[in-house]
């Protein structure tokens, strides 16, 4: 936290400031006005919008009451609906991701001060001491931070807390940690045949592993030695803390690799993010991938770190091509130019809320995607 910014605001005629947090790399607002339970959530919402910091000094669960009324503001539809228009895919996924970082901008302007301890100095507070600590790390001055942001801490806390379920196998998330909420990936690589090599050299690689979900149910099928590798310090303790609790250690390796560790293995597997684009925040790491450069990395250095009939598994949504982001040909040319060939394929369909969410500005592209478990090999 050393390295975080300086906010600065006035408050009962002395010049004050904190500690910006912010794990979304927002910029701080340039202007800090002091808000409590008497502030109505139209007046809060104007100021908001405007890019003015409220800065709560009132009740908490007020301050939570204000944050909903703020939502259902920016998320109010226009009083005079714009024209219906025929958008391409990418136009559609372009302006739904402008919409969506100023929807965050205005709604992160709600702001509550935190303590060196995490502490917040406000009636009606909760403890969230120990949900920052995992999410920051120790603090050791006051600091500012969204609302917004502090309940996504706290919500993280829970997850990590309670766990969530995943193919009979229970994976506990950390802060700014992909958490593996969709079943349909988890279950592509409990289903698909093991290549008939792993039965002698059963060894398997997971990269990019995250929570350690995908090393988990390697290691539950069987193989008898899985090395799961990530680039992220937070997901290497997850993944480390996940394996640990699942019983796992003797057979799962997590090591910290940029991509491939050393060696190679009968199945090397890869759940790469699936939509080309370039993150707004260090939390969207797990979700897009700039111009392919992970996938890329993994295909073109798969044949090297195979063994001799060995697969490599690659996790992919078709997302990005019903985007525009991304086409098959242009998948399949990729497989071309790194030496490899697909072998088969293995199908299935999201079932998560938006699939069916008409309001969503991508729902006819979520509506097509299939996620798929592609088998291949090097040519030749």
């Amino acid at each position: 936290m050393s390295n975080a910014p300086a906010v600065h605001w006035s408050e009962n005629g002395e010049a004050c400031s904190a500690r910006w947090q912010s794990e979304r790399a927002a910029p701080p607002p340039a202007q800090i006005q002091i808000a409590d339970d008497r502030m109505t959530a139209d007046a809060a919402y104007g100021l908001a919008c405007q890019g003015i910091g409220l800065l709560w000094r009132g009740d908490f669960q007020n301050a939570r009451q204000m944050m909903t009324a703020l939502v259902n503001r920016a998320d109010r539809p226009p009083r005079k609906a714009a024209a219906p228009s025929l958008k391409l895919p990418i136009e559609s996924f372009n302006l739904a991701r402008q919409a969506r970082a100023q929807r965050a901008r205005t709604l992160g302007m709600l702001l509550i001060p935190l303590g060196a301890d995490y502490s917040i100095p406000l009636r009606r507070a909760p403890d969230i001491r120990q949900a920052c600590l995992e999410a920051y790390g120790p603090g050791d001055a006051a600091s500012l931070v969204s609302l917004r942001e502090l309940l996504g801490v706290i919500s993280a806390h829970e997850w990590r807390r309670k766990g969530i379920d995943l193919h009979g196998i229970r994976i506990h998330p950390h802060y700014g940690v992909f958490a593996p909420i969709r079943n349909e990936y988890a279950d592509l690589v409990a289903k698909m045949p093991l290549p008939a090599v792993a039965a002698t050299s059963s060894v398997a690689f997971d990269i990019g592993t995250g929570t350690g979900v995908l090393a988990a149910i390697l290691a539950r099928r069987g193989i008898k030695r899985v090395v799961a590798t990530d680039v992220e310090p937070r997901a290497l303790a997850c993944a480390r803390e996940n394996i640990t609790r699942l019983g796992l250690g003797a057979s799962v390796e997590v090591v910290q690799a940029d991509l491939f560790p050393e060696g190679k293995a009968a199945v090397v597997l890869c759940n790469p993010p699936w939509v080309p684009a370039r993150p707004s925040s260090p939390l969207e790491y797990g979700i897009y991938d700039p111009d392919s450069r992970m996938l890329k990395g993994y295909l073109q250095g798969l044949a090297a770190h195979l063994e001799p009939r060995g697969e490599g598994w690659l996790i992919l949504s078709d997302l990005a091509e019903h985007l525009g982001l991304r086409s098959r040909d242009e998948l399949l040319a990729a497989f071309d130019e790194a030496g490899l060939k697909a072998v088969d394929r293995m199908d299935a369909r999201p079932k998560h809320p938006k699939v069916s969410d008409a309001s969503d500005p991508l729902h006819r592209a979520r509506k097509l995607e299939v996620t798929s478990l592609w088998r291949l090999t090097p040519k030749g």
